[in-house]
């Protein structure tokens, strides 16, 4: 009896808390929206809110957070995570007459390991325009000077 009396606090106390989803990846979550897809990298919900009040509920909650970052498009509103949160980005549809959707996708090494590669590719093209431009200009300044010095 005692430990039927425990097992039915615990759930009590404890259940609610778990079946009651608020969050994702450490985003919160949007009340009373309709999970339509989730997996352990990506969850798509849609919610009876306009966008503007989806965006405004995402901005009063990430508020004050470090590495955040909003950009507005033309279809969507993006918000996406630059530090070492478990989300990557925040995806807010615009304009859908059956609500607004929204998109939380887990940081994954794969993008992480992309931009890191974009971004070593990019340095080198740098340098190499960097070097075709100087050897460019010490080929003309060469024969200039060398123009001047056979006068």
């Amino acid at each position: 009896m005692k430990n039927q009396v425990r097992i039915m606090i615990f759930l009590l106390l404890f259940a609610p808390g778990v079946s009651i989803a608020n969050e994702f990846l450490g985003a919160p979550l949007i009340p009373k929206g309709k999970i339509i897809q989730k997996t352990g990298a990506r969850l798509e919900m849609r919610t009876g809110l306009s966008h503007d009040a989806a965006v405004q509920f995402y901005r009063n909650a990430l508020e004050g957070l470090a590495d955040i970052k909003v950009r507005e498009w033309k279809d969507a509103t993006y918000i996406e995570d630059d530090g070492a949160r478990g989300w990557h980005s925040i995806t807010i549809s615009k304009g859908e007459d059956t609500g607004t959707t929204i998109i939380i996708v887990k940081d994954s090494w794969t993008w992480i390991m992309g931009t890191l590669v974009l971004r070593y590719i990019g340095v080198f093209i740098v340098l190499l325009v960097l070097f075709l431009g100087m050897s460019a200009s010490g080929y003309i300044i060469s024969r200039s000077v060398k123009k001047e010095g056979a006068k």
